[in-house]
């Protein structure tokens, strides 16, 4: 994996670059925002911030994120039903649960400060944190009902437990085409992601975060609408 920053690249470049840096950034009391536009090194030895230790938990940041997007070329097709559900959730699950409320802030964040002068972001507010509630709801109902019921199904093979993972499929794909909607309306509202002159830092990191949001979530919806539930709907 090529490593893409160094001691010296600056700080509000690496918040973009890394993902969840800003977690790293903050536990460390580093000003990634207003104080940003400075190197690493510099950041570090003004918070008594050891460089090395810095820079390998950066690394680990980034390593974990490249190996996220290498799982997504799996094959899938032919995994069994418990392996691709774990994956869904350890993959994708995990990720909106860590990723939601971070987004929340962000997006509320920049609203505050940015929305008197783009009060499109009062739009973006209102339809992102519409998404955030129905993923999380959407989230419980898979890991509570559905994925249990296939699970079941696939160490019994009956058709009662075939009739039970089938049962909320619509009801799901129904859900996925609502949280499709909401992400196409705020790729509408950010006009494609489209930073306005004046965005700030952690107006451009909010963005990137939302790409990112929206890519996660067309591979999680993929693996479910595309394979998990039509070779359910195949067997029965």
């Amino acid at each position: 994996m090529e490593q893409v920053f160094t001691r010296d690249t600056k700080v509000r470049e690496l918040v973009i670059k890394v993902p969840r840096s800003d977690e790293l950034f903050k536990r460390h009391k580093i000003d990634f925002c207003c104080g940003g536009n400075r190197p690493l090194h510099e950041a570090a030895i003004e918070k008594g911030v050891d460089e090395e230790q810095l820079l390998a938990e950066l690394s680990d940041l980034y390593k974990k994120a490249d190996e996220m997007k290498s799982s997504d070329s799996e094959d899938w097709t032919t995994k069994p039903y418990g392996e691709l559900v774990d994956h869904i959730i350890h993959r994708h699950h995990h990720y909106l649960i860590n990723e939601l409320p971070d987004l929340s802030f962000y997006v509320t964040k920049i609203f505050r400060v940015h929305g008197g002068s783009h009060p499109e972001l009062a739009d973006l507010h209102r339809t992102f944190h519409e998404l955030k509630t129905e993923l999380e709801h959407h989230l419980l109902k898979e890991e509570q009902n559905i994925f249990p019921a296939i699970r079941e199904y696939e160490a019994v093979r009956g058709q009662a437990e075939r009739d039970a993972a089938l049962s909320q499929i619509d009801e799901l794909e129904s859900e996925h085409d609502h949280a499709g909607t909401l992400l196409r309306d705020i790729r509408e509202i950010t006009s494609d992601f489209t930073l306005p002159p004046d965005a700030c830092t952690t107006y451009r990191m909010t963005y990137k975060r939302l790409e990112v949001l929206e890519s996660d979530m067309f591979q999680h919806v993929h693996l479910e609408n595309n394979i998990l539930f039509p070779r359910l709907e195949e067997e029965a």
